[in-house]
């Protein structure tokens, strides 16, 4: 039996310096799961990545992520968490302008 050949990956130098992001909203409709990544500075905050991926494809993320935080735990320690964004007193979400 052939085993599977590796698939190279091309990616721009733009694309591989990555965008930071501080926070994350997440929305779904029954095919897809929308995950916003922003960049949230007061007074404003910028969208800096959209990801669109359908249900199965998502779980698979929410796997590999959980799995990789396990590993990062058992690296580093516990990850201590730190009051999110609800915590703020200005509502954060997408201008409708």
């Amino acid at each position: 039996m052939d085993e599977p050949k590796q698939m190279p990956i091309k990616a721009t130098d733009e694309v591989l310096k990555g965008v930071y992001s501080n926070m994350a909203q997440i929305s779904h409709t029954p095919e897809e799961f929308v995950v916003d990544f922003l960049s949230v500075y007061p007074p404003a905050g910028n969208l800096v990545s959209r990801v669109i991926v359908n249900p199965g494809h998502m779980k698979r993320i929410v796997a590999a992520l959980t799995d990789n935080l396990t590993k990062y735990e058992k690296q580093f320690g516990p990850i201590k968490m730190t009051a999110g964004p609800e915590a703020s007193t200005a509502p954060i979400g997408f201008d409708a302008k």
